[in-house]
């Protein structure tokens, strides 16, 4: 009867510390998109026609950040709407 009791008491605990811990959780991954986000503009903003000097480090980098090029300028280019700027 104990260990059934702890099991459930495990079980409640972690349900909450989770429930507790997921805006948190979620308000950081956005926060790491944006920063990253943010990052690959500064150092690649000539391939969406900003125009910055590309240094000679981007270079370097570029076959570490390449997979991901093509997702991120769709995130970035793709249209928005009001109700999405969480800004305003």
């Amino acid at each position: 009867m104990d260990k059934i009791l702890d099991r459930i008491r495990n079980v409640l605990r972690d349900f909450f510390v989770g429930a507790a811990y997921l805006e948190f959780e979620q308000t950081i991954r956005a926060e790491k998109v944006a920063r990253q986000d943010l990052f690959l503009l500064l150092t690649y903003g000539d391939l969406l026609g900003v125009p910055i000097l590309p240094p000679y480090y981007s270079l370097r980098i570029l076959p570490y950040i390449f997979p991901g090029i093509a997702s991120w300028k769709k995130r970035l280019l793709r249209e928005r709407d009001l109700t999405e700027l969480k800004g305003l």
